[in-house]
Formats: structure tokens, C-alpha cells, sequence
């Protein structure tokens, strides 16, 4: 175990269209010390997606830059690294090899360790850092990934996830369906349309134990665009504000089954979507009727970043644990399940 000294560790992270680096340092005393976290975001025209081919070339024309501006503003040079995080997976395969290549020359090139991180269990370890969440049930919503987590025997186990889409998948979907921006985000914009929505219409609830379907959900909702009644009788803000209501509804029911389970107190809402006030009003009501706290965090850390794959690779790193070169290839499917949380005994 690593634990003589201060130890400073960077992050890169861009398994989709948010390129990140972050810097962190855990000291001797047990304190952690967020030193820096710049993003850039590969933002495409409205009414379209992100393409993996696309998004590599932008993660491999942006990397340098937000490397440079990550020790410019922690004021350090890349020789004041001890390790070297970056994504491993889940996540788009091109944008992760990219990320991954340059992780591999910077650790050849400056002879440093590297960690290949579980993305979710960055976004986990993100989130207790910065809310203090003890052993809370985790609700993992991002464009790529829902899932009910809970921690136990040093596993990160699912309780529940999505069956087909990410709930984030879900939004950004619907969002070029009515021909939303992409700026700064396809659910942010949902979100603040839904806010001027008032008219809750007719959509599928579709949970089956603790998973939940969205795929018919997206479809039942898009079909409300083609009718007479749309822009009359109701409108794309009564429509964002339905989906939200009832994609919602089925993550809290879910999250609350599991805190029954286990018994916990704690909610800890991480990913992208995680940073909807709606989403975390509505979990909070859940929580604090059953005389529990929501933890979330806010833009920051819970979108995409480095500092989370910098936080959760220093945890391994502290651990004894490294990833040899030849063991650096990504994996687009990594479960949350399959990573040894060796960091924790509790």
C-alpha cells in the first residue's frame, strides 16, 4: 500500500463527447485536494448525435491542450505526477482508444504507473469524495448507463439497471426528435423546457422488479409529435415535462426498493443526469419519507470529467495496483460489478 507520502495522480477521461483531465492529490493526513478539472465538449449540430469516429478526432485534437491547462492551473509540471488514470470503460470504443493512446505515451515517455479505470466507479468515487456520502444506495444515470448500485464486500453490486437505454440515452434521443440544441447539453435543454411544461399525458411505466424498460417510453413519447392535437392541444414542453415525470418516477421507485433492501438512509446520485434538479427534488421527497438524505453533486463533477478517473485510479494506485501495458486495452462493455473495490473494508 502507497500511503508514506503525498501522492498526486491525473485523469483523462473522454468515453464520449466530454474530454476531461483532472488533478488530485491525497495527502499523508488523509485529505484530499482537488487541483484542477478542465473539460471540453464535442457539441454537434441540433437534431444530431455524436458519431465514435467523429468524437476521437475531436478527443485527439483537444487532449494536449486540456493536459497543458490541467497542470497549468494545479501549477505543476507533468514530472510531479506519481500515476496516470484514464478511462478504460465502459464507453464509445474510438473515443476511448484515443484517450487511452495518449495515457500510453505519457507514461513511456515520463516513465509513470498506469491505472486503467471502471468509468462508473469513477463517477461513485466522485461523488463520495464530494458530498461525503458514507455507504449510500447509488443511482448511476448518465447518457450511457443506468444502474441502482449498493456497495457490499468490496463489489459495487447492482441492484437494478435500465433493460435496453440509458435514461440519459432516453433524453438526448428525444431531445433532436423536437429539434432541441446540443448546447450545452441535449438533457440540460429538456430539462429547462420541461420546466414551462403543466400537462401530464399518457406514457408507458414499464419496471419489471428493479429494472426499468425506456425504449418504448421514448417511442410512445416521440409518436406525440406526429398527432393533430401537437402544438395545440399540448406542446414540446408538455412533452419533456411528461418524459421527465415518468422516467423519473420509475428510477425513484426502484432506488427506494433498494434502500429498503439494504436498509440505508442514503441516496448518492451520480452521472450526467444526475446534475437534473427535478430528478434529485423528486428522490429527495422519496428519501426524506423514509427519513433518508439525497446526496448529488453539481455540474462540475457530476458530468464527465478527469478528476473523477484521477480520484478512483489513485484510490487502486494507493492499493498497490497498476495496469501493465499490454493490459491497457478498452473495453466498451465494463461492468461496474466486475472491479475489485479493494479501497474499501467496510
Amino acid at each position: 500500500m502507497h500511503n508514506s507520502k503525498d501522492y498526486i495522480a491525473i485523469g483523462l477521461e473522454g468515453s464520449a463527447n466530454k474530454l476531461g483531465a483532472g488533478i488530485v492529490r491525497h495527502n499523508r493526513d488523509g485529505s484530499v485536494d482537488v487541483l484542477s478539472n478542465p473539460r471540453h465538449t464535442y457539441i454537434t449540430p441540433p437534431g444530431s448525435g455524436f458519431l465514435p469516429a467523429d468524437t476521437a478526432r475531436h478527443h485527439k485534437h483537444w487532449l494536449s491542450r486540456i493536459i497543458q491547462k490541467a497542470l497549468h492551473d494545479a501549477e505543476l509540471t507533468i514530472n510531479d505526477i506519481d500515476v496516470i488514470a484514464f478511462t478504460k470503460g465502459p464507453g464509445m470504443g474510438a473515443p476511448l482508444t484515443a484517450v487511452a493512446m495518449v495515457a500510453r505515451t505519457l507514461s513511456l515517455l515520463y516513465n509513470k504507473p498506469l491505472i486503467g479505470v471502471n468509468h462508473c466507479i469513477g463517477h461513485i468515487e466522485m461523488g463520495r469524495l464530494i458530498t461525503g456520502a458514507q455507504n449510500p444506495i447509488v443511482l448511476y444515470v448518465s447518457g450511457g448507463n443506468t444502474q441502482v448500485i449498493a456497495y457490499s464486500q468490496q463489489r459495487y453490486r447492482i441492484f437494478g439497471e435500465t433493460l435496453d437505454i440509458a435514461v440519459g440515452n432516453c433524453l438526448d434521443r428525444f431531445a433532436r426528435v423536437i429539434g432541441l440544441p446540443n448546447d450545452p447539453s441535449p438533457g440540460y435543454n429538456i430539462e429547462q423546457a420541461a420546466k414551462s411544461g403543466s400537462q401530464l399525458l399518457k406514457l408507458p411505466y414499464t419496471t419489471k422488479g428493479m429494472d426499468i424498460s425506456l425504449s418504448g417510453l421514448l417511442t410512445a413519447t416521440s409518436s406525440y409529435t406526429k398527432k393533430p392535437e401537437f402544438g395545440t392541444e399540448f406542446t414540446k414542453e408538455d412533452l419533456c415535462f411528461t418524459l421527465q415525470e415518468v422516467a423519473f418516477a420509475m428510477l425513484v421507485e426502484t432506488t427506494e426498493r433498494a434502500m429498503a433492501h439494504v436498509g440505508s438512509k442514503e441516496v448518492l446520485i451520480v452521472g450526467g443526469v444526475g446534475c437534473n434538479k427535478r430528478l434529485q427534488e423528486m428522490m429527495s421527497t422519496m428519501a426524506a419519507e423514509r427519513g433518508g438524505k439525497v446526496f448529488a453533486t453539481d455540474m462540475r463533477f457530476c458530468i464527465d470529467n478527469g478528476l473523477m478517473i484521477a480520484q478512483a485510479g489513485l484510490l487502486q494506485y494507493r492499493m498497490g495496483q497498476t495496469t501493465e501495458l499490454k493490459d491497457t486495452v478498452c473495453k466498451q462493455r465494463f461492468r461496474t460489478d466486475q472491479v475489485h473495490v479493494s479501497w474499501r473494508n467496510d
